[in-house]
């Protein structure tokens, strides 16, 4: 995949133009944890740290970042966000349709895979979607969280906790027994 980058005036801003289309039409801004949450490419990219916003059009990623931050650093893992998110396939902006049971589901991977995951997994565990049911995300904890005495402190006390905060339309968390 090729992605050109161009600076613009502002030194705290460059673009990026990848080969394929980003949106259908419109575009969007992340500024805050609220409105990135609508976009896992644009928290993907927050995750780096040292950015500020990042505003998508059909064609092109308008990244800024703050001011203490430096490009030589950024521009290169920019880039390999980008060319990984897309390679996935996913949807760049999550529809604004929050009863929509997919936008739902994406939301809880998005998640899981960014928020929960890795620190399950530093704890020799991970965890597993399995399904969304009526408010209730079914999770099957993995490895060393398995037979952990402690798997329902963190399924509540974090996990939950979690989902719950950032994903209204999630109920509680419950541990999924095949």
């Amino acid at each position: 995949m090729l992605i050109q980058t161009q600076v613009t005036p502002d030194v705290d801003v460059m673009n990026f133009f990848p080969d394929v289309k980003l949106l259908e039409n419109g575009e969007a801004e992340f500024v805050d944890a609220k409105t990135m949450r609508k976009s896992p490419l644009a928290e993907n990219i927050f995750d780096l740290g040292g950015i500020c916003s990042v505003f998508i059009t059909p064609d092109m990623i308008s990244v800024k970042k703050c001011a203490d931050a430096a490009w030589d650093d950024l521009k290169p893992l920019i880039l390999a966000e980008i060319m990984d998110f897309l390679a996935t396939g996913e949807h760049i902006v999550i529809s604004e349709n929050p009863h929509d049971e997919a936008v739902v589901i994406a939301k809880i991977k998005g998640l899981l895979d960014a928020r929960i995951r890795p620190a399950v997994q530093q704890d020799k565990g991970d965890i597993a979607f399995v399904r969304f049911e009526n408010g209730i995300v079914y999770v099957e904890m993995k490895g060393a969280c398995a037979g952990c005495p402690y798997a329902g402190v963190t399924l509540k006390e974090g996990v939950e906790k979690v989902l719950k905060t950032y994903i209204p339309e999630v109920k509680a968390v419950e541990n999924f027994k095949a």
